[in-house]
């Protein structure tokens, strides 16, 4: 196994270990978080990087990739719903998951025929603006946990993180449409 695809795996192994630190209530829990977040995102730039520069791209880094992007910022996303009372993470959430399966039965079909499909850069960019909103969503939970401020001064912060949300959401649904389109010739109907 090469290394970008060792970095994939590692993303994988490192979501629940962001998942129990966003979770389980200790000392500067969502800054321990944080940094778990950000050193897997950071495998997500490597492995692609390593990948290209050296000519390390295969079948099952294409697979790898997404599904540990996809695995870190859902577990993130649900940690989002489970923290707050806030009615419309569970929408964002469910759009953002319908888009996951859709993208990835269209990859499953594809796959059926031997066609591998890679991450598009709208795909990438959906990705990217994900891992910003719940890397500024978890430096305010911590900061607003420290007390520093007031809560009003919190809440703000938190419905800036919830709009950030929001936007990624709109460019995930808007890249998961691109791939549909794009692949769009795998879901006609043929008769025999």
């Amino acid at each position: 196994m090469n290394l970008p695809n060792k970095l994939s795996l590692l993303r994988c192994a490192l979501t629940p270990v962001f998942m129990a630190c966003m979770l389980i209530d200790f000392p500067f829990h969502y800054g321990v978080a944080l940094v778990v977040f950000i050193v897997a995102s950071l495998t997500d730039m490597l492995d692609g990087k390593i990948a290209r520069k050296y000519n390390l791209i295969t079948n099952l880094g294409k697979f790898l990739d997404p599904l540990a992007d996809k695995a870190l910022t859902t577990a993130a996303f649900i940690c989002f719903v489970a923290a707050f009372n806030e009615p419309t993470l569970p929408w964002a959430l469910m759009l953002i998951l319908i888009r996951e399966f859709m993208v990835t039965s269209v990859r499953l079909l594809a796959a059926k025929d031997g066609v591998v499909v890679a991450a598009s850069f709208a795909g990438k960019l959906k990705t990217v603006m994900q891992m910003v909103s719940i890397i500024y969503m978890i430096a305010v939970m911590q900061f607003c946990q420290m007390s520093i401020v007031g809560w009003d001064v919190c809440l703000i912060l938190l419905y800036v993180g919830i709009a950030l949300i929001w936007i990624s959401t709109i460019a995930t649904l808007v890249s998961g449409v691109q791939y549909v389109w794009a692949l769009r010739h795998y879901f006609k109907e043929t008769t025999d």
